[in-house]
């Protein structure tokens, strides 16, 4: 169990009860009881038919030296995710190319490669317009000859509430949603795919060589969530574009996959999640990034015989909280897996839900309250 804290808030209707638990959810965790969770051992064949397959941290950089000299590309990589992969790709002795808004961000991350004597070049890129990312896949062949490797990472969070149609003042019609996020992480991840086709196999000498393509996709890849529709409705979509395109890139010997993790500590969260959902995913094991960008790792880096025969290429990789990866074979669409994501992650999207309506109730009294909650949260330490 975790830090308990119930605030009794007085109002003219009966008393409202709010109970926080910190920390760690028992049901969350009900899946292993190991002292150390990623002491994972060799899939069981009833594992390996219920559609996915569980994958240690001692595995995920098993194949890291194939990146070694090579070339990655990664688009928004001057923060979160994308940066810790950038990091983890040039500590193998890949050459890095990133693209990113964050301008500074970007440059400080190559500062710090070239620091740690790596080879890495960064540029302004909005992955919503067609001629930035031409650019900077053109940047990458000139500097260091070709592209080896793709990493679709740049992404938005929910930027506005879809339920609610706004009305324009000046018109007295609905206003046009905001679904930049759909822009940002789907198109954004179209344009990515479509020119590392081209770009992969541009001055390529090896038809054998490494070739892999990775996209970002998320746990709401898989499942609904009525709290980031519009959100949800894109990582749909960059699932259902690999799966799609694997056929193709394979047949060139590139390999595919898309990474789906639950909720890691990035500055997506703060833009999903208002301040109250984020008090409650207080008691929520985040999946860390570094296991993350690891696991991108694993998916670019991934020794097969040959790809065109089928192999991982395809896979899609599932971290759904603080336990273990879970690769599920692109043809891996079975139960087990419907059955796992219920387990682990819908248990904490159906919290998310009934909060829809608890945290309106909270915010209509928080004028009565005032901010003293808060600040008995923190001083409980659950925030």
């Amino acid at each position: 169990m975790g830090t308990r804290l119930t605030a009794h808030i007085r109002c003219r209707n009966p008393p409202l009860t709010l109970t926080v638990i910190s920390r760690h959810y028992p049901d969350l965790h009900s899946h292993s009881k190991r002292s150390d969770p990623m002491n994972i051992p060799i899939p069981t064949e009833e594992e390996t038919e219920r559609g996915f397959v569980p994958i240690s941290d001692g595995q995920l950089l098993e194949y890291a030296e194939r990146v070694q000299g090579k070339v990655v590309l990664i688009t928004g990589a001057a923060n979160g995710i994308g940066r810790e992969t950038a990091m983890r790709f040039a500590s193998s002795g890949a050459k890095l190319v990133i693209g990113d808004l964050d301008v500074p961000g970007a440059e400080k991350a190559i500062s710090e490669i070239r620091e740690s004597g790596g080879q890495a070049v960064c540029m302004k890129c909005d992955v919503t317009i067609w001629e930035e990312q031409i650019a900077l896949f053109e940047l990458a062949v000139k500097t260091f000859g070709c592209v080896d490797v793709v990493v679709a990472n740049a992404g938005v969070g929910e930027l506005s509430d879809f339920t609610q149609v706004k009305i324009n003042p000046a018109t007295g019609k609905p206003q046009r949603p905001n679904i930049l996020a759909v822009q940002v992480n789907l198109i954004g991840v179209m344009y990515t795919l479509q020119l590392a086709q081209y770009f992969l196999l541009v001055a390529r000498e090896d038809p054998g060589s490494l070739k892999a393509v990775i996209a970002l996709g998320s746990v709401a890849s898989w499942v609904g969530n009525p709290i980031i529709p519009v959100y949800v409705a894109t990582k749909h979509g960059v699932l259902g574009l690999v799966r799609s395109l694997e056929p193709a890139f394979s047949a060139q010997g590139i390999r595919v996959a898309v990474i789906s993790p639950f909720f890691a500590e990035t500055s997506i969260i703060q833009n999903i999640l208002s301040p109250m959902y984020r008090l409650v995913l207080a008691g929520i094991p985040f999946t860390p990034v570094s296991r993350i960008a690891a696991t991108i790792v694993y998916a670019a880096t991934r020794s097969d015989s040959d790809i065109k025969r089928g192999g991982s290429s395809g896979s899609a990789y599932l971290l759904l909280d603080d336990g273990p990866v879970f690769e599920v074979p692109r043809e891996g669409f079975k139960m087990g897996v419907y059955k796992k994501l219920d387990e682990r992650a819908n248990g904490a999207f159906r919290r998310l839900q009934g909060l829809a309506y608890t945290s309106k109730v909270i915010q209509d009294v928080f004028g009565v309250v005032g901010k003293p909650i808060i600040g008995s949260a923190i001083a409980f330490g659950i925030v």
